[in-house]
């Protein structure tokens, strides 16, 4: 007894299928996106620009990039001349302010924001050096972003920036 005729049954064997391909790509779906990553993961690793034009003299500007604070300072006259003043051959990390700026641009001091003792995030215009002071452990440094004082072992390190005009950077 066969027919050629389609059945009721052929009907509902299809039918069938076509609800349960169409419910396995509902659950395909979600599962794969997931696994992807978010758009702020993407662009956490993607260089930033900041605009200088609107920090003040003597301000610092507070930036994010990798997900780490970065401090962007805009140096006085008066920070930068006891910045070079300074006989950096006696700091605990040796290092002269000319190789903490860039030439041309003495005025701007870019520093990521931790603290290199515990990674705790300092206080501007704290200290005893006018620079920045952590309040958890006592590191106090200068205008450079160099330690002088507690148990932070190194600088405020830097990251890689370039100046795209005289008022904008490209950190990363």
């Amino acid at each position: 007894m066969s027919s050629a005729e389609p059945t009721r049954r052929d009907f509902l064997y299809i039918a069938t299928g076509a609800v349960g391909a169409v419910g396995a790509v509902a659950v395909a779906v979600p599962l794969i996106n997931q696994m992807n990553p978010d758009a702020a993961t993407i662009a956490a690793g993607a260089p930033i620009e900041v605009d200088l034009a609107p920090v003040a003299d003597g301000q610092i500007l507070k930036v994010f990039w990798r997900g780490k604070p970065i401090f962007v300072r805009n140096r006085t006259e008066k920070e930068i001349k006891e910045a070079q003043d300074v006989n950096w051959q006696s700091l605990p990390d040796p290092a002269p302010d000319s190789a903490r700026v860039k030439k041309g641009h003495e005025k701007w001091l870019i520093v990521f924001g931790n603290c290199t003792h515990l990674g705790c995030i300092p206080l501007g215009h704290q200290g005893a050096y006018g620079g920045w002071f952590c309040p958890c452990h006592g590191s106090q440094f200068d205008t450079a972003g160099r330690i002088r004082q507690g148990p932070a072992p190194s600088n405020l390190p830097i990251p890689a920036y370039a100046f795209q005009s005289d008022t904008k950077i490209r950190i990363g």
